[in-house]
């Protein structure tokens, strides 16, 4: 009874086609959310260098003025 169970699960192939589908589906996914990631990075890397810029750019009496008193 199990090798006529399993010679029928294995033979569907629908399940196959679904699978295939679903794996299709999740390699995109997965793909669109690591170049979403790689946005994301270049982002913060952009705004925090023009914090750093911004901040060389005070002068010392703005410096001052964000020393803790």
């Amino acid at each position: 009874m199990a090798k006529a169970l399993l010679g029928t699960f294995q033979n569907d192939q629908r399940t196959a086609a679904h699978l295939l589908s679903e794996n299709t589906r999740l390699r995109v996914r997965v793909r669109d959310l690591e170049e979403l990631i790689a946005r994301l990075q270049d982002e913060n890397d952009r705004l925090a260098q023009a914090a750093a810029v911004a901040l060389l750019d005070l002068q010392p009496e703005e410096l001052k003025e964000m020393q803790p008193v």
